[in-house]
Formats: C-alpha cells, sequence, structure tokens
C-alpha cells in the first residue's frame, strides 16, 4: 500500500515478560495516586506471578475479607489484558495476607474432614468464591475417605458439602 508503513501493518507484540512489568506499574500507578506508600514484590514462577504489596497501611488495602484487595487484582488484570490480551492473570497479594487466608481455609477444611469422619455426619462449609471453593476441594482431593461437592445453584458464592465416600 503506498504511503503506509509496513511495520504500521503487523500487530503490536510485545513479549509476556513485558506484561509483569506492565502490571506493576498499573499497580503502582494507582496505589501512587491514592497516596499509598508501599513497595511491589513480584514472585511466583512465570505465568503464576504474585505481586506482593508491602505497605504499613495493608489493612486499608486488604478491606474486609480481602474484598478491596480483591478489586485491586481485577483492576490491574483488566488493565494489563488490554494491553496483553494472552497474559496470564495476575495474583495481588498485600503482605502475606492471600497466602494466610488460603492456609487457613485449607485448615478449616481438613479440620472438618476430621469431624465427618468422626461423626459419620457430612457437614456443609459456608458460601465461598470459586478460588475458595477450588481450594476445599484441591486440600481433600488426595483423601481417600472423604469427598467435596460444590451445591448446585446458580449463586456466585456455592456452600460446599463435605462427606463420606
Amino acid at each position: 500500500m503506498p504511503g503506509v508503513d509496513p511495520a504500521q501493518l503487523r500487530p503490536n507484540i510485545q513479549p509476556m515478560a513485558d506484561a509483569i512489568d506492565d502490571a506493576k506499574e498499573a499497580l503502582t500507578s494507582m496505589l501512587g495516586k491514592l497516596g499509598f506508600e508501599f513497595e511491589v514484590e513480584v514472585s511466583g514462577d512465570p505465568g503464576n506471578e504474585i505481586l506482593n504489596i508491602v505497605s504499613e497501611n495493608s489493612a486499608l488495602l486488604i478491606g474486609k475479607n480481602g474484598d478491596r484487595l480483591d478489586d485491586i487484582q481485577y483492576l490491574v488484570n483488566r488493565i494489563t489484558r488490554n494491553a496483553h490480551p494472552d497474559a496470564p492473570r495476575f495474583r495481588i497479594d498485600c503482605d502475606g495476607y492471600r497466602a494466610q487466608q488460603e492456609q487457613r481455609v485449607a485448615d478449616k477444611a481438613l479440620r472438618l474432614a476430621d469431624k465427618v469422619r468422626e461423626s459419620g455426619r457430612e457437614l456443609w462449609m459456608n458460601p465461598m468464591n470459586s478460588y475458595h471453593r477450588r481450594l476445599v476441594h484441591n486440600a481433600l482431593v488426595d483423601d481417600p475417605e472423604i469427598e467435596t461437592v460444590s451445591e448446585d445453584t446458580s449463586s456466585r458464592n456455592k456452600k460446599i458439602l463435605i462427606r463420606l465416600k
């Protein structure tokens, strides 16, 4: 085509390594404009990176039950995927909150499984999102006596039934 630079016809493809940098930049920009003092540390395997916010204001960033942290994670991933449609989803943590929360969910599932084994009665866990349900299922997947079933509802947050096989 006359008058058109061939470089403009090629798609704008950036390496996936740039996606993590863009995610970190989006997070840094967002929190900086909100007036937080913080550092962002990147950890995890390629394709499974975690951006951990280190801040003295962690309670404000985490919110009630991690709700604000979930919102921040959603926004960072939306911004990053605009520039990198094939980028993996990045997890956003704050001072190790998610890691502690994941351990608490898994520990509770194991305690309830022990109660089910002792009593022979099935137990329901409180409603939780798909990520936490997956943690419960994975914590008990190798237990030969216990099975887990998510309730069949259209709700986003569902209960999990823990029962003997």
